[in-house]
């Protein structure tokens, strides 16, 4: 298989969402690499997440039209239970994988378990550690347009707060893209930066924190959309209303805050959970028939919304 990335969106199943169904009891007998799909799985860090609640829908209505069984195991954002649930799913026969790992590094032994048992893995939204093959947003130029929408916001000058996340490939990928944009403006300065657990409760203490450390603070950049409105929340307990913030998702909540005449989230960076759902069960199905990938790790681009956009954004399924 070639590694070079690529840019470029693999067809959306064209089928309506439906709602979560099914349990591991319903998995069907796999894993044994005659090309088959029987039976799918996903797991995600955190079913509760409207994010990996669209790629459940997407994953699952492609599932659907395959005859496959399928399942989805909620993370939450633990490795531990994730190693288990692999291991569950080892023991089941499973065909195909969609790993949305908690851990991208810490994941691989498990990974290499389930390969070894003849269960096809695919990493979708982040990397992990010996799957097969990557679907993931272009999380580099999500979050260099996420913090450029901020510098651009800020007049290119101005003391800064970052929200980081926890070890994935797509929050390290993000941070990599907000350092591009900010080594070329030197006049914004990154006072602090935290990093959270990618969730609304953590980043609300972290920035709260924060803001009392450095009072003089005019932007704070969040890794995804949950942690950007728990900073919204702090900076607004705060009493400071002039504070800009970005995210990235283009998740429902974000687009309702923003929406809003007097928010402080002022953009996100787009991503489309639903494709990167259906786009790696896509890329399963042909690894599992034996065939070549054109290219085993995918980047969807991703695209900035801003509040004055918002009427042209169709958000997620």
């Amino acid at each position: 298989m070639k590694t070079t990335k690529s840019l470029f969106l693999i067809g959306a199943v064209s089928i309506a969402a439906v709602s979560l169904t099914g349990c591991t009891s319903d998995l069907e007998a796999g894993g044994d690499t005659d090309g088959k799909v029987e039976s799918v799985a996903l797991m995600v860090q955190d079913l509760s997440n409207p994010f990996f609640a669209s790629m459940n829908n997407g994953v699952k209505a492609a599932a659907e039209e395959l005859g496959a069984t399928y399942t989805a195991q909620d993370g939450r954002q633990d490795l531990a239970a994730q190693n288990d649930q692999i291991d569950a799913f080892i023991q089941q026969g499973l065909d195909v994988l969609l790993l949305n790992a908690v851990d991208s590094e810490g994941i691989g032994p498990a990974v290499d378990r389930a390969i070894d048992a003849g269960i096809t893995v695919v990493a979708v939204d982040v990397g992990a550690k010996g799957a097969q093959a990557t679907v993931t947003t272009d999380n580099v130029q999500a979050g260099e347009i996420s913090c450029q929408a901020l510098v651009d916001d800020i007049g290119g000058a101005g003391n800064i707060l970052i929200v980081d996340g926890t070890p994935i490939t797509s929050i390290q990928d993000r941070m990599e893209g907000c350092q591009n944009v900010l080594d070329e403006n030197p006049d914004v300065k990154v006072v602090a930066t935290q990093n959270g657990d990618n969730g609304r409760e953590k980043a609300l203490t972290l920035t709260t924190d924060m803001l009392t450390a450095h009072p003089d603070v005019v932007g704070i950049f969040g890794v995804n959309d949950p942690t950007a409105l728990g900073a919204v929340l702090a900076a607004q307990q705060a009493g400071k209303t002039d504070i800009a913030v970005t995210g990235v998702d283009g998740s429902p909540e974000a687009v309702a805050e923003m929406g809003k005449d007097d928010s402080q989230f002022i953009a996100t960076a787009a991503q489309d959970p639903y494709l990167l759902g259906t786009t790696g069960l896509e890329m399963a199905v042909k690894l599992r028939k034996g065939e070549t990938l054109d290219d085993d790790l995918v980047l969807v681009p991703s695209s900035i919304v801003t509040r004055e956009k918002l009427d042209e954004y169709d958000g997620w399924k």
